[in-house]
């Protein structure tokens, strides 16, 4: 996955995860039970969306092991388990609008349109975002929009949003997507330079965004401005 105008990286700090190799979408559902993943919603969306029609075709063979996998620009997609990490921290009920900074091929994207009323993506490379389109469409996912794009000043024009997910790291949330967060709404990022990271979850409470907790440590190409 991509994010705003700059791409990401990123591997658990601990290797906790790195022995299962599951063969099946069943499997990695599994491996999320055992990673912690609670949310039943989390998992059944998990259990619907295929990753393997969301990574390169010489990656399939691997699509439902957790680990990040090329897909090209030099960047990978996202260890399944950490997107699960992520996504259960917005605590959606399928109600929400949310946006998503980092698109990559889609497969987060997918996840989170299983889970709200309607997602919006900004990927800063347009042949990545073409091709979640079609991977998206493929899924019989119709209530995301991927557009093409600087993530880090979110999208005012769909504003506000009930929850926003970035899949790049900086040193602090961007104002704009202070500004384009929800009363109530929460936010999930890699808090970091980049390289070492912390993804922490956020609220947004009488306009201020008020940090609730680091969800884990991870490793993450910045996110340019």
């Amino acid at each position: 996955m991509a994010g705003g105008r700059g791409a990401w990286r990123l591997i658990y700090k601990l290797d906790r995860c790195m022995n299962a190799r599951p063969a099946a979408q069943s499997d990695l559902v599994d491996v999320l039970r055992r990673m912690g993943i609670r949310d039943s919603r989390v998992l059944a969306a998990y259990e619907r969306v295929p990753r393997a029609s969301f990574v390169p075709p010489s990656s399939r063979d691997s699509a439902y092991d957790d680990v990040p996998l090329p897909i090209g620009h030099d960047l990978v997609t996202t260890q399944p388990s950490l997107v699960a990490i992520m996504v259960q921290a917005l605590r959606l009920d399928g109600h929400e609008r949310v946006l998503e900074i980092g698109t990559g091929l889609g497969y987060q994207t997918g996840i989170l349109a299983t889970l709200t009323r309607e997602v919006f993506s900004i990927e800063w490379f347009a042949d990545l975002a073409e091709q979640a389109r079609q991977n998206l469409t493929t899924a019989g996912l119709r209530n995301a929009t991927v557009m093409v794009g600087d993530g880090s000043a979110g999208l005012p024009e769909q504003a506000p949003f009930d929850g926003i997910i970035v899949a790049a790291a900086a040193p602090n949330v961007s104002e704009p997507l202070i500004a384009q967060l929800a009363d109530g709404g929460r936010l999930v990022q890699p808090i970091g330079p980049g390289g070492d990271d912390e993804v922490t979850s956020f609220v947004k409470h009488s306009g201020r965004l008020v940090r609730q907790a680091v969800l884990i440590g991870a490793h993450f190409v910045p996110l340019l401005r």
